[in-house]
């Protein structure tokens, strides 16, 4: 069995690519939908399969060829529209489904599409599980024969699935708590969250100016979102918001803007919100779970405060793999995948906004005085293309620019040079307490690997 670097489809956020182009094409999708039925299939049992979707237009075609192959193995399907990627995760879970299915490139443009999946657990696949689905997609002979036609499968749509999410979410919301007399900006990408995000906090006494809530299947992530924050900071100095929000296409992630329109990233949030739980008791093992990315300003802000902190390599599946195995209940990234494992299985966006909100009207301070708990050492982060990915300490010029930076930054900095999973490119991080000494640095090792290893 091929292991998950020689995978064919699943990546490591599932199956991604172009739509209408291989592997994310209908055909792909149909045979998917039946490995998807043989997997979950238990005990001669026909499986129940929930799928849900943001707005990208190639969403449609999916969506039909997954079903056609669910219900071609006999299994049932329930469709829910758009929803975001944790309302998804959620609701396979509270419906008892044997599976989640959830069409989306996250913040990619919308030309592009992808596939999650969900077991009923409501966590994403093991390489194990995804590995065996990918025998089936090679392979579809071992499938075995599609299912007689009085047992061929049903679908139907779940018209209050919406409505069921925002009930979970606004009971997370403390009750003691409202967001009466907030303004509060809330760009939506033009994506999954464009209905529910606006009624969540509208339910809960905030003011809402909405952006990014006009989907019409290619204006997804384009020029607003998680991806282009500025785009909220310009709308809430326009309106004097108290602050803003921006959500990615699949709102499983937030980038936070503070009332002086400074962009505020998911490290920031993550020392604010681990300090919170903390305080409150909600921080199981006093452990907070990041990534190698993550800013050397929140492991400071952490262990400050007394908390410990792990990096995982970077994905916010290797988040939650951690945090499943430590038994930690709170992680994230700094791209701003924020997770709570006592409340849901994945990074949500919304569930971070609540927590986030819930501190402000708490202590009734504005958000920049909130995030002042971290300080933020500068960073820069380069890409270079590469031709080939030896290992770089056998790279004797590569290593030594590598081993100049770490000795001149010592413990007030840190140098990160690795090799993407997914392109041809070698990504080289410094932070440092000063930017004009971690640049110079960051270029001292980028021309070694140019000359070196460039493409």
């Amino acid at each position: 069995m091929k292991g998950p670097s020689m995978r064919n489809y699943f990546g490591t956020d599932g199956i991604r690519g172009l739509a209408n182009t291989p592997p994310m094409t209908v055909e792909m999708a149909l045979q998917l939908g039946k490995a998807i039925a043989a997997t979950f299939g238990q005990n001669n049992k026909a499986p129940k399969v929930l799928i849900g979707k943001d707005p990208r237009r190639s969403g449609y075609m999916f969506e039909s060829a997954l079903a056609a192959g669910v219900n071609a193995m006999g299994g049932d399907v329930l469709f829910t529209g758009p929803l975001p990627t944790p309302a998804i995760a959620y609701l396979t879970t509270t419906m008892r489904c044997d599976a989640g299915i959830m069409i989306s490139a996250s913040h990619n443009p919308y030309h592009d599409n992808g596939i999650k999946i969900f077991g009923r657990d409501g966590y994403k696949l093991p390489d194990t599980t995804e590995a065996e689905i990918e025998r089936y997609l090679d392979d579809p002979s071992i499938l075995g024969a599609q299912t007689q036609p009085r047992h061929v499968g049903r679908s139907r749509r779940i018209d209050d699935a919406a409505g069921r999410y925002i009930a979970f979410l606004k009971m997370l919301f403390p009750r003691d708590l409202s967001l009466e007399g907030l303004k509060i900006v809330l760009d939506c990408a033009n994506g999954a969250a464009y209905k529910i995000a606006p009624t969540v906090l509208w339910e809960l006494g905030a003011e809402v100016i909405a952006t990014g809530v006009e989907p019409n299947g290619y204006n997804i992530n384009d020029g607003v979102g998680a991806l282009y924050p500025k785009h909220c900071a310009c709308m809430v100095l326009e309106h004097g918001a108290d602050l803003g929000m921006s959500l990615d296409g699949d709102a499983d992630r937030i980038i936070f803007v503070d009332e002086n329109g400074q962009i505020i990233d998911g490290d920031q949030i993550m020392a604010l919100t681990a300090l919170e739980l903390k305080h409150s008791g909600r921080l199981s093992n006093n452990t907070v779970v990041g990534t190698v990315m993550s800013n050397l300003g929140l492991k400071k802000a952490l262990t400050r405060a007394g908390i410990d902190f792990i990096a995982t390599q970077v994905g916010d599946r290797y988040v939650v793999e951690e945090m499943r195995q430590g038994g930690h209940v709170f992680g994230g990234e700094q791209s701003g995948h924020l997770i709570f494992l006592q409340h849901s299985t994945t990074g949500d966006g919304l569930i971070a906004a609540l927590e986030v909100l819930a501190a402000k009207q708490r202590h009734r301070k504005a958000l920049s005085s909130l995030v002042e708990v971290m300080q933020r050492f500068p960073q820069v982060l380069r890409s270079i293309p590469v031709r080939d990915k030896p290992d770089l300490a056998t790279v004797a010029p590569v290593a030594a620019a590598i081993a100049h930076a770490e000795a001149l930054l010592g413990e007030n900095g840190r140098v990160l040079v690795r090799y993407s999973g997914t392109e041809g490119k070698c990504r080289v991080m410094l932070e440092g307490p000063d930017r004009g000494m971690i640049e110079d640095l960051t270029e001292a090792i980028c021309a070694q690997i140019v000359t070196c290893i460039g493409a």
